[in-house]
């Protein structure tokens, strides 16, 4: 069963970020990019990476989108109001893949079974942290730089001339 909801959710990623990349329209590109991030967190969740997946959804599918977003907002690509309404035949990939995601949500919350509290025999928090902030620090603080410089970036573009 996790074998099917791997490749499922891995295929959903492919076509959600295919999509992604060939909509026309950034915004539709956006609901795709979250919609491959979400179903990618629940391939990592399926691989034993419960912590890594929830990353995945703060980090990408929150903070990252919400930049790009922010981007999209400040450049002004087009003015929405002048763009033509989305047809329903426009709606049924996004459709799909999210549906296919919220019923991979649903089986693997059915078929979980709950481990019992002495069998986890993993690394606390502060140990990541720690390991985290000490060992990889210099690349903590390179991928906040490059944050700030896309921040920066977008707000030169989205200044008025």
């Amino acid at each position: 069963m996790e074998a099917i909801l791997f490749y499922l959710l891995a295929a959903v990623t492919l076509i959600g970020t295919l999509c992604a990349i060939t909509a026309r329209q950034a915004v539709r590109a956006i609901v795709y990019l979250v919609t491959s991030f979400f179903a990618l967190a629940l391939i990592f969740y399926l691989l034993g990476a419960p912590l890594v997946a929830a990353f995945e959804v703060i980090i990408y599918a929150g903070a990252i989108m919400v930049l790009f977003l922010f981007v999209i907002m400040m450049l002004e690509l087009a003015h929405p109001e002048k763009l033509a309404k989305p047809r329903l035949s426009e709606w049924w990939p996004a459709l799909i893949l999210m549906l296919v995601v919220i019923g991979s949500v649903a089986v693997l919350a059915a078929a979980r079974q709950p481990a019992p509290p002495a069998a986890f025999h993993g690394i606390t928090v502060r140990e990541f942290s720690v390991t985290l902030f000490k060992r990889y620090g210099v690349a903590v603080e390179v991928i906040s730089m490059q944050l700030l410089f896309a921040l920066v970036g977008a707000l030169y573009l989205g200044r008025r001339r």
